[in-house]
C-alpha cells in the first residue's frame, strides 16, 4: 500500500480509463434496432447481443480480474485493453449475426480491465484517503456507463453503428499506449498457480462476512438499477412517444449520480459507512416511489428525478461497499473485487431479465413495487448483520 495519495492527474487518468473501457459493454444497447436488420438477425437473436456481452463480462470477473493478485498490474491492464481492440474491430466489420454474437462476448470479457484498475487505485492510496480516491475513480466508471448509450446513438445518427465500434477500437489503442507509459508498476506478492487462485475466489464470500453482506446489499441495489433503466426506455417509448434520441437524452439525467461518488468516499473515510449504507438503501426505495409518481402524473421530469436519486443511491452504496471490502486483506483485493462484482452483477442481470415480463403482467407500478422491495429486504439483512 502506498503512503502517499495519488496525484490528481493519476486519479483522473484512472477515472477516464474506467469510463472509456466500461462504455464498450453498453454501446450496443441503443444500436440493437440498427444492428439486427443490417445483419439479418431476428428479434430474439438481437437481444442475445446484449446478453452475451454481459455474460462475457461476468466470465471476465471470475477468470481474469483475480489475476490482479498474481500478475504485475500495469502489464495485465494494458494487455487486457489491447485484447479488446480486435473484437471491437470485428464488431464494426461483422458480416453476419453469429460473428456479432461471438465478438460481443469477447468485448464483454475484455472490458473487465475496469475492475483491474479500481483495486489498483486502492493499492496506490493510503487507507485514510482510499474512499475519496476510489469514489473519484468510480465517478469515471458511472459516467462511462451512462454516457455510452447517448454517445453511441449520436455517432450512429451522424455516421453508422459500425463507426461506434471502430472509434472505440482506436480509443482503446490510445488508452493502452497511455497507461503503459503512465501507470506505476505493482508486483503482487502472492505465489499461487492459476487454478489455486480461482479456487480461492469462491471461498472468499464464505470466509469474509463483510464481503458476503456487501455483495448482497449491492445486488439488491443493482437489480433495482437494472429494472429502472431497462424498463424506463420501454415506458418512455410506449407511454410518452419518445424516439431513440429522446430516450438517449433522458439517460443523461442519471449521469448526475456520478457526482456523489467522491462524497460517498469521503463519508466512508470519516467512519460513517453504516449511516451511509442505510441512507443509500432508503434512497433506492424513495427513488422507486418517485418513479411510480412520475408515471401516474405522466411527468418526464419526475421520472428523470427518480433516475437521479436512484443512480446517486446505488453509486453511494457501491463506493461504501468497495471501501469496506478493500480494507479486509490487501493481498486478496483483486479476487475480492472480482467475486463482489460478479455477485451483484448477477443481481443486475436478474433485474434486466424480468423487466419485460414484469411490465407486461404488472405494469410500471409492479416494477416499482419490486424495485422498492429489494432494498427493503437488504435493509432487513443489514439490521441483523454483525458487520457492515
Amino acid at each position: 500500500m502506498s503512503e502517499t495519495v495519488p496525484s490528481r492527474p493519476m486519479v483522473g487518468l484512472l477515472a477516464a480509463s474506467c469510463g472509456l473501457a466500461v462504455a464498450n459493454i453498453y454501446y450496443s444497447q441503443p444500436l440493437i434496432e440498427l444492428i439486427g436488420p443490417a445483419l439479418h438477425m431476428g428479434s430474439r437473436a438481437e437481444s442475445l447481443i446484449v446478453s452475451l456481452t454481459q455474460l462475457g463480462y461476468a466470465a471476465g470477473l471470475i477468470f481474469l480480474v483475480p489475476l490482479g493478485d498474481l500478475v504485475e498490474n500495469r502489464r495485465l491492464a494494458v494487455a487486457t485493453i489491447l485484447a479488446a481492440i480486435l473484437p471491437l474491430v470485428l464488431a464494426g466489420l461483422a458480416w453476419n449475426g453469429p460473428v456479432m454474437l461471438v465478438v460481443s462476448a469477447l468485448i464483454g470479457l475484455t472490458s473487465v480491465v475496469v475492475q483491474m484498475l479500481i483495486p489498483l487505485a486502492a493499492h496506490l492510496t493510503p487507507e485514510s484517503h482510499r474512499g475519496r480516491v476510489v469514489g473519484k475513480v468510480m465517478s469515471g466508471l458511472l459516467f462511462g456507463i451512462l454516457l455510452s448509450r447517448p454517445v453511441a446513438s449520436v455517432i450512429a445518427a451522424v455516421g453508422s453503428w459500425r463507426l461506434v465500434f471502430f472509434l472505440s477500437a482506436g480509443v482503446m489503442a490510445g488508452l493502452a499506449w497511455l497507461l503503459s507509459h503512465k501507470l506505476p508498476r505493482r508486483v503482487p506478492q502472492v505465489r499461487l498457480h492459476y487454478a489455486a487462485l480461482l479456487c480461492s475466489v469462491f471461498i472468499l464470500p464464505v470466509k469474509f462476512a463483510v464481503l458476503r453482506q456487501r455483495a448482497a446489499y449491492q445486488a439488491a441495489c443493482f437489480a433495482g438499477f437494472s429494472l429502472f433503466w431497462t424498463g424506463a426506455p420501454l415506458l418512455l417509448a410506449q407511454e410518452f412517444g419518445f424516439t431513440q434520441r429522446g430516450i438517449a437524452v433522458f439517460a443523461l439525467a442519471g449521469a448526475a449520480g456520478a457526482f456523489v461518488a467522491p462524497a460517498a468516499g469521503h463519508l466512508a473515510d470519516r467512519g460513517h459507512t453504516k449511516a451511509g449504507t442505510i441512507g443509500a438503501l432508503c434512497g433506492v426505495v424513495v427513488a422507486f416511489g418517485i418513479a411510480a409518481l412520475g408515471a401516474e402524473l405522466h411527468a418526464v421530469v419526475v421520472l428523470a428525478f427518480a433516475g437521479i436519486v436512484l443512480d446517486s443511491a446505488v453509486q453511494t452504496n457501491l463506493v461504501l461497499s468497495q471501501r469496506s471490502i478493500y480494507i479486509l486483506a490487501p493481498e486478496l483485493r483483486s479476487r475480492m473485487n472480482g467475486i463482489f462484482m460478479a455477485i451483484f452483477f448477477l443481481g443486475g442481470a436478474a433485474g434486466s431479465a424480468v423487466t419485460g415480463l414484469l411490465l407486461t403482467e404488472a405494469g410500471w407500478n409492479g416494477l416499482c413495487v419490486l424495485g422498492g422491495a429489494l432494498p427493503l429486504l437488504a435493509l432487513v439483512y443489514f439490521s441483523f448483520a454483525r458487520q457492515a
